[in-house]
């Protein structure tokens, strides 16, 4: 299978031809490993269903309470979250890798995923949540942040 190297033609952000954005709405937009970009509300105005939509960034850092049981090192630092999309109806929908496919953890950082997000003041961030595992591109130890890298160094890892 060969990669597709052809760039889209559509504008960067910072690009003089991209589109202005109104006041009105705020929208996070998360970039997932493929190049693809997934979006979720920025505000807190309820959408048309009267349900309020989670922010990005909000359920990214409440990921940081999801920990690899193996390592002890949050699945965002570890770089396993590789893209987050709210629906209308306040469902969260993360894309996930492992460090390993034959990881048989995934139901432990299901659980910890759903109680990190759908629990909490007022109900949670979200109504409910959905794992799509992922295994493309694969994890590698480039995918750690550097709060990551400092984690595991204190634990007396080599990264």
């Amino acid at each position: 299978m060969s990669e597709n190297t052809a760039t889209a033609a559509t504008p960067e952000a910072g690009d003089a031809t991209a589109a202005p954005q109104t006041d009105a709405v705020t929208t996070d937009s998360a970039v997932t490993t493929d190049g693809a970009v997934t979006t979720g509300a920025g505000d807190a105005a309820a959408p048309a269903g009267g349900v309020s939509k989670a922010m990005i960034a909000d359920i990214e850092e409440a990921m940081k309470d999801v920990v690899d049981p193996e390592l002890g090192i949050n699945v965002v630092d570890l770089g396993l979250v590789y893209g987050v999309h709210v629906d209308d109806e306040n469902v969260a929908t993360l894309d996930m890798t492992l460090t390993s496919a034959a990881c048989p953890l995934t139901d432990v950082i299901e659980d910890q995923t759903r109680q990190a997000l759908t629990t909490g003041p007022g109900g949670g961030l979200v109504n409910d949540i959905r794992i799509n595992w992922v295994w493309l591109p694969p994890w590698g130890p480039d995918k750690i942040t550097d709060e990551g890298r400092d984690q595991l160094r204190s634990l007396g890892f080599n990264v």
